[in-house]
């Protein structure tokens, strides 16, 4: 048996640090260049090097992606930039690019190459020619079925390693191939740059009548013609696992550092229960409801049993029923100490994930702020706060409120 990693993102050195403290095996993350998620803060060369030497003193690895499609006027700085992450200690670049699959063979040359999503790789002799080239993973087409992948891995070499998305947002183009960001709006999706027009809503208008629309619509208010269902494949570990899928990795790196946490530790939770019974595995209810408690488009398995609706065409937006109200930065003595991120009130009751990954409620008794002031709400993003409360809130706990539907 194969077992697999769970492979987190990581937008910034918060996120790096969620996705160590919640059980990541590896981080997958960008530099200022190449990266496929400009919106993202990024790593600079010297967080680069922090970043390795923090995921390497912890026995986990740092993958970094250069999964753009670069034009002429982008090559020329690509070799500083490849032996620079060479020296960082990076240990895989992510490509999509052939000819950047071959400048880091010749500039980087200690640093293993993975085959990005976006090589569009979907049968095994494609697989194997990347291998006799020098990759040592690709990351398959998210539009692989699990019996596909199987088969994949069978007529595969056992060093080659696969990797797929388990979770996380979905592109409307096959493997992230998009034209419609650049038609619409001139930014370059393959380039790190979308604007995500797929998330718009769209209205018919007919030639003829000047200034009138017709709606497509299913639901009142229009249609999201191309809103992808966001990916969730939490509920089918054994079979990732048995198809001989070598990494699980989870989508993510413009979201949140509590995104990051939550998916982590539900995904490594739910891949260590598989391992420890994988005769009975029966996957444990409170890991699954922690997948709700993130913003989150509706669920779905995407490709992996073939075809399902994909689109959510009512409804652009993204479901949230918790909000992150603060993160734990110590305890002493029934009193935690917390850093707030949102808005929350004394006698509230909160939701804890501690780094341990199993959940817990508590009551917020008190708060006090760092001038021993008693408060009766916490209404200042990143003020440091001391709560009262009836349970320990370990260090790098994730605090939250569950959000009270009044309509």
């Amino acid at each position: 048996m194969i077992k697999p990693e769970i492979l987190s993102p990581a937008g910034d050195m918060e996120c790096l640090h969620s996705a160590l403290n919640f059980g990541a095996d590896a981080i997958y993350l960008a530099g200022q260049s190449y990266g496929m998620r400009t919106a993202s803060k990024n790593f600079s060369l010297e967080e680069l090097k922090e970043a390795c030497d923090i995921a390497h003193k912890a026995g986990k690895k740092i993958y970094l992606t250069c999964n753009t499609l670069p034009r002429n006027e982008d090559i020329f700085t690509m070799p500083d930039f490849l032996m620079g992450a060479q020296d960082a200690g990076v240990d895989a670049f992510i490509i999509a690019d052939l000819g950047v699959f071959e400048m880091a063979k010749k500039y980087a040359p200690d640093v293993e190459r993975h085959i990005s999503t976006q090589g569009g790789i979907i049968n095994y002799e494609s697989a194997n020619a990347w291998y006799n080239m020098g990759a040592s993973r690709v990351v398959l087409a998210r539009e692989m079925t699990l019996s596909e992948i199987a088969q994949m891995r069978a007529k595969i070499p056992k060093e080659l390693e696969i990797e797929c998305f388990v979770h996380g947002a979905m592109c409307v183009s096959f493997s992230g191939r998009c034209l419609i960001s650049s038609f619409m709006t001139g930014r370059d999706a393959n380039r790190g740059d979308c604007a995500q027009p797929c998330r718009w809503k769209y209205h018919l208008f007919e030639e003829n009548r000047e200034g009138q629309f017709f709606p497509v619509i299913e639901e009142n208010g229009g249609t999201y013609l191309y809103n992808s269902r966001d990916l969730c494949m939490i509920e089918h570990i054994d079979e990732l696992v048995k198809a001989g899928i070598s990494s699980f990795k989870i989508e993510g790196r413009a979201k949140s550092a509590y995104y990051t946490a939550v998916t982590t530790n539900a995904y490594r939770h739910a891949l260590d229960e598989y391992l420890e019974n994988p005769d009975d595995f029966k996957l444990s209810p409170w890991i699954k409801e922690e997948l709700e408690k993130i913003s989150h488009r509706e669920y779905n398995t995407g490709f992996f049993f073939g075809n399902e609706p994909g689109q959510t065409t009512d409804n652009g937006g993204y479901i949230r029923h918790y909000n992150q109200v603060a993160v734990g930065e110590g305890y002493k003595d029934g009193v935690a100490t917390i850093t707030q991120r949102n808005k929350f009130f004394v006698c509230d009751t909160l939701d804890v994930l501690p780094p341990s990954g199993i959940p817990f409620t508590v009551v917020a008794k008190s708060l006090t702020t760092q001038d021993g002031e008693k408060v009766e709400s916490a209404p200042h993003p990143m003020q440091k706060l001391f709560m009262e409360t009836d349970k320990e809130i370990p260090k790098g706990s994730v605090i939250r409120k569950k959000i009270v539907d009044i309509t």
